[in-house]
C-alpha cells in the first residue's frame, strides 16, 4: 500500500512538474522570430498560415492587430512593424502559442502573412487558425 502511495505522489509530482515546466519555460526569440514565409510547417497538426491582403496602410495594420493582440493577453516576443513574433496563451492551462506577422506594403494595401504554431502538444483543435482568423478580422475596413 505504502509502494503504491509512494508512486501515485511520484506520478503526481512528475505531472506538476511539467506542467510547471511548459508554463514558464523561457521564450528565445532567435527560435520563435523569423520570417512566416521560411519558417517550415511543424512536424504536428497544430498550426496555421495565414496570407491575405488588407486595403489599408501598413501602420494602421500593425496598430490594429497589435492592438487585438492586447485585447486577448498576447505579449510581444520581438519584432517591429513590418515582422513581430507574439507570445499567445491558451485559457485555462496558459500554453504558449507563437504568433508571426509579417506586413508588406503593396500598392493595394497590406500584405498580411501570419503563422500560428503551439510550441507543446500535437493537436490544438483549431485554436490556432481561429485566433488568426479573429486577428485579420479586425482589419476588415
Amino acid at each position: 500500500m505504502k509502494t503504491l502511495a509512494f508512486l501515485l505522489c511520484l506520478i503526481l509530482l512528475l505531472a506538476l512538474g511539467a506542467l510547471l515546466y511548459i508554463r514558464l519555460a523561457p521564450s528565445d526569440p532567435a527560435r520563435w522570430h523569423a520570417d512566416p514565409d521560411t519558417i517550415p510547417d511543424p512536424n504536428t497538426p497544430n498550426f496555421a498560415r495565414l496570407t491575405t491582403e488588407i486595403p489599408l496602410p501598413r501602420a494602421e495594420v500593425a496598430d490594429r492587430i497589435d492592438a487585438q493582440a492586447r485585447l486577448e493577453g498576447a505579449q510581444k516576443l520581438a519584432g517591429d512593424t513590418g515582422l513581430t513574433t507574439w507570445i499567445a496563451r491558451s485559457r485555462l492551462m496558459r500554453f504558449p502559442d507563437y504568433v508571426t506577422i509579417r506586413l508588406e506594403e503593396t500598392t493595394r494595401g497590406t500584405r498580411v502573412t501570419a503563422l500560428s504554431r503551439a510550441r507543446f502538444g500535437h493537436g490544438d483543435m483549431g485554436v490556432n487558425a481561429a485566433r488568426l482568423r479573429r486577428w485579420i478580422d479586425t482589419l476588415t475596413p
